[in-house]
């Protein structure tokens, strides 16, 4: 607030006697400077809760909020995506589409790929059991990509997570 609007929503006696250069014109400017921070933050205010301008700092917390508490190893990028994507990932949260739409975003990567029946050793589908493909260069993140995966499968359904060199889309 500058000075003079200040001086507004004083009481009348003081804006009877507000002279400039006096005691209470000096309290005024004092009180505008210590406003303005606060007028600053509140006048972007939109961009600390947007997970793309937020400041570095915030996006963190920003993850808490919609239940994204996991350590992003692939950068601080790829968390203010999941962060935007939270509704989504929400909505399919417990699903195939869902898990592989974490696991995408989380990366940057398309090329993960889910097998739903999978067969055991004596040929039968192994029921509520799930192998999940990912590109061999993701094995450094191999615990995120696990985190992500206990997550967002159902607790019933058990896992297996391989890194190969998947063919790339398009590639004959």
């Amino acid at each position: 607030m500058k000075s003079a609007e200040i001086l507004r929503v004083l009481p009348g006696v003081f804006q009877r006697t507000a002279r400039p250069g006096g005691p209470l014109a000096a309290m005024l400017a004092v009180m505008e400077a210590l406003h303005a921070p606060s007028e600053a933050v509140l006048e972007n205010l939109d961009a600390l809760f947007d997970p793309r301008r937020a400041p570095e700092r915030f996006v963190p917390f920003l993850a808490h909020w919609v239940d994204l508490d996991l350590p992003v190893t692939t950068g601080l990028g790829r968390l203010r995506e999941l962060v935007a994507a939270g509704v989504e990932l929400s909505r399919w949260r417990g699903t195939a589409r869902g898990l592989l739409l974490f696991l995408s975003t989380a990366t940057g990567r398309r090329d993960f790929e889910l097998e739903e029946r999978v067969l055991g050793p004596d040929g039968l589908p192994r029921p509520f059991h799930i192998r999940v493909r990912a590109p061999a260069e993701l094995e450094p993140h191999r615990p995120m990509l696990e985190r992500i995966i206990e997550m967002e499968k159902p607790a019933y359904v058990t896992y297996e997570l391989h890194f190969t060199q998947l063919p790339q889309p398009g590639a004959s």
